[in-house]
């Protein structure tokens, strides 16, 4: 039910390791968490890429709102409470020897008034060209027609110029939290902070998480970040 006048939703952003790992785990992992939404990074973005994301999404109880090979494996799924009302995907530029990579968005609503729109990316391991995806990046989210929520893998911590530009005029959700301090990757040795979960200051953050167990150590290279959320509703 609403709380202090807003909508509840329950956000997961993870990257998955490209399914490498324990994908069984993967999969009670997420249906264990219950989200309405998950922000995957390094989905499926290949050959069959359609009909992989669909069964990931099924994997977990969810279907399939945005990404998949237009956005370079970003991939938004929805569980049924969530209508998706737009999509689009970004491309950002290649740079000559690297990882094409890119971004998803989908405008969505949650019962008649509380609209959003969730995004996800994930950014590049190279420091020289981690800046200008997240300019891009910011732009998109800048220009959103709803309250924002964005998750990405930015390959940088907190305080980084790719980082500080996402989180422009957004709440970082760990800070928000007082979990600043939870570190994402990698499992076998975590040591750094470099996926997150930024909202709309208009979003209040209720609970964040870190997700630390036996399964999410064999389900994926990245902790899952796990965040309760409160919309404001329209009207």
């Amino acid at each position: 039910m609403p709380r202090s006048g807003g909508v509840p939703l329950r956000v997961v952003s993870y990257n998955v390791h490209g399914q490498r790992d324990d994908t069984a785990a993967l999969a009670v992992v997420v249906r264990e968490a219950a989200p309405d939404v998950v922000i995957v990074q390094e989905g499926p973005r290949r050959l069959r890429w359609r009909a992989k994301s669909a069964a990931l999404a099924a994997s977990f109880g969810l279907v399939v709102a945005a990404g998949g090979l237009p956005s370079l494996g970003n991939l938004l799924l929805t569980s049924l409470r969530v209508r998706v009302t737009g999509t689009r995907c970004r491309r950002f530029p290649l740079t000559p020897g690297r990882h094409l990579r890119g971004a998803a968005y989908a405008d969505c609503v949650v019962g008649s008034t509380a609209r959003f729109t969730v995004a996800g990316s994930h950014l590049s391991t190279d420091p020289a060209e981690r800046p200008g995806q997240a300019e891009l990046f910011q732009r998109d989210l800048a220009a959103a027609p709803h309250p924002v929520i964005a998750g990405a893998d930015l390959n940088e911590e907190p305080g980084g110029p790719a980082w500080t530009t996402v989180a422009r005029r957004l709440t970082d959700a760990a800070v928000a939290a007082d979990r600043g301090e939870r570190f994402t990757y990698s499992c076998t040795n975590p040591r750094r902070r470099i996926d997150a979960l930024f909202v709309d200051p208009r979003i209040t953050v209720v609970d964040y998480d870190v997700v630390d167990t036996p399964l999410t150590r064999r389900a994926s290279d990245h902790f899952p970040v796990l965040v309760d959320l409160l919309l404001p509703a329209a009207g």
